[in-house]
């Protein structure tokens, strides 16, 4: 079984609401551990990140824990970073055990053709942010960023990690949705399935042979992905747990 998460947001709420979402989020993982090959996170799995050599955000070592025991049971996870979790150094590499990407990536899983993006940049009238994204991630404008002390680092990072989200959720992208054109021309390509997030909607649209589907995000409904070799789905996670 093949799952994918997107847009959890851990550390967006205040301490204790956020406490609660990352335990639902542990009791996923926990959950999936029985019968998951391979974990796609496509992105934002936190509010904000960033690590320094010697220094992680420390309100997220469940979720680590976690993560590392699936490593070590042999499940594989890939990580698609998105706007909010773009402070990654190699902590997670070389902690961990798991690989990050910063672009989209491409799989073939038991004979269909994944495009799997975080989706950030691909909606309409959005050029500001793909200006600011190249800035961010600059590993020039990186290296600088860490020579402030991690105190004052992430707790700027935390501020313009709300700022932007709050900055998707309330735009208006146009009459058309740029993500859903984008996921037509991957189709259109030859791709089966294209699955992203960022856009906080829980989706599922048919586009000529394939499907288009968005993970939607934990602060509203939290929702997984997941495909069983036949079929990919959509599900809700207090559902899929028994509430």
């Amino acid at each position: 079984m093949v799952y994918f998460i997107s847009d959890v947001h851990l550390g967006f709420l205040e301490r204790e609401k956020d406490y609660e979402l990352e335990s639902l989020l542990i009791r996923f993982l926990e959950a999936i551990s029985a019968d998951c090959e391979t974990l796609y996170i496509v992105g934002d799995l936190f509010d904000y990140w960033f690590d320094y050599k010697t220094v992680v955000p420390k309100y997220f070592y469940r979720t680590l824990t976690v993560l590392k025991k699936l490593r070590e049971k042999g499940i594989k996870i890939e990580y698609i970073i998105g706007n909010h979790d773009f402070g990654h150094n190699d902590f997670f590499e070389k902690e961990l055990d798991i690989r990050i990407y910063r672009d989209d990536i491409e799989r073939e899983i038991n004979g269909k053709k994944f495009y799997l993006s975080h989706g950030d940049g691909k909606l309409n009238q959005d050029t500001g942010y793909k200006i600011l994204k190249k800035v961010l991630q600059n590993k020039f404008a990186l290296w600088l960023y860490k020579l402030l002390h991690p105190n004052i680092g992430i707790g700027l990072a935390l501020s313009s990690s709300r700022r932007s989200r709050e900055y998707t959720d309330n735009k208006n992208f146009g009459e058309k949705e740029g993500m859903v054109e984008f996921a037509q021309a991957k189709i259109d390509e030859g791709f089966d399935y294209v699955i992203m997030g960022h856009r906080h909607r829980v989706i599922e649209k048919e586009l000529g042979k394939g499907k288009y589907f968005n993970l939607g995000g934990w602060l509203r409904q939290p929702t997984f992905g997941r495909f069983d070799s036949e079929k990919m789905e959509l599900v809700d996670v207090r559902e899929y747990l028994g509430k």
